[in-house]
């Protein structure tokens, strides 16, 4: 796979604050959907927001339109019993990412999972971010809604994030003996200039891709002057990028952190903590979301980089 980390121009991103502003937008594109509809989720639950979503991917397959859809084997694990059948029955093509993830039989490859959340339909609109098919009250405390971003995307960047869904899809169907489901790659002209955004599309993999995320980041880090402003769920991060910011800090740069305040992953949450203390001494500034769980994992650097994804 060729993922071009090179800003491309000509695109229109729009900004979508949690599940409130992402689902009407995402709905509203599926039901629109004439040739083509590729989603992916880490989850796909079958609350009353992923029921609608369903609705309109089944919808969309009996008007003609060729539907993929894959999830997660872990953490979408009770979609092939509650869900999938019904798409299946309708024409959806829907498939399961490492369906056989066990407790009890732990290897390390087995906790390669598919973190992605995108939407590409008709190769003209994409969505990319931080959040699942799951209503952002589903969550077990009584807490305010899930906080979280993604981004509505149009223009030539699209090219880049379709061919990675289907080099994904692709990889599935081979490892799933599902030939039936082999996807053409012909659609009409594919994403014109919609904008005036420049953009690039990276992804994580633990192959070719591996750090290219962390690597966007650094750069984008060590190129900052004014301002840092990250916001993230899980975050851990290692050497390299402590390092990084604890410099920037160092130079004067306005460094702010924001993580998650709510209990959510017990030995996560103190792991993070324990890194606070070299952090706050180099004058980065630390804050804690304690309004709801936050599952954003967002940055700004300088006003003039922004990233918004699903990489902690």
């Amino acid at each position: 796979m060729v993922v071009s980390t090179d800003f491309l121009p000509g695109n229109r991103l729009t900004l979508l604050n949690s599940g409130a502003e992402f689902f009407p937008e995402l709905l509203a594109a599926l039901n629109s959907a004439q040739h083509e509809i590729h989603l992916q989720s880490y989850i796909f639950e079958a609350d009353a927001t992923g029921l609608r979503v369903a609705a309109a991917l089944k919808a969309a397959a009996l008007r003609g339109v060729r539907v993929h859809v894959l999830v997660d084997g872990f953490g979408s694990r009770d979609f092939s019993e509650r869900i999938m059948q019904d798409l299946k029955q309708t024409g959806v093509m829907a498939l399961l990412y490492r369906p056989d993830f066990s407790f009890f039989r732990l290897r390390r490859h087995r906790l390669r999972r598919l973190h992605c959340k995108l939407a590409v339909i008709d190769g003209q609109i994409a969505f990319i971010g931080g959040i699942n098919i799951i209503d952002d009250l589903n969550h077990s405390e009584q807490a305010g809604p899930r906080y979280d971003y993604a981004v509505r995307v149009e223009g030539p960047v699209l090219k880049s994030i379709r061919h990675s869904m289907l080099r994904t899809w692709g990889i599935v169907v081979w490892a799933s003996f599902k030939q039936r489901y082999r996807t053409s790659h012909e659609l009409p002209a594919l994403a014109p200039i919609s904008g005036n955004q420049r953009s690039a599309f990276v992804v994580r993999d633990n192959i070719r891709h591996r750090r290219d995320i962390e690597n966007a980041y650094l750069a984008a880090i060590s190129e900052a002057r004014q301002s840092i402003l990250i916001a993230n769920a899980y975050f851990l991060p290692g050497r390299r990028f402590r390092r990084a910011l604890n410099d920037a800090a160092k130079r004067g740069v306005s460094v702010r952190i924001l993580l998650q305040g709510r209990v959510e992953y017990r030995l996560l949450h103190y792991a993070t903590q324990a890194l606070y203390g070299k952090l706050l001494n180099s004058g980065v500034r630390i804050f804690e979301y304690q309004r709801s769980f936050l599952h954003a994992k967002v940055a700004v650097i300088d006003d003039v980089w922004a990233t918004v994804g699903s990489s902690n």
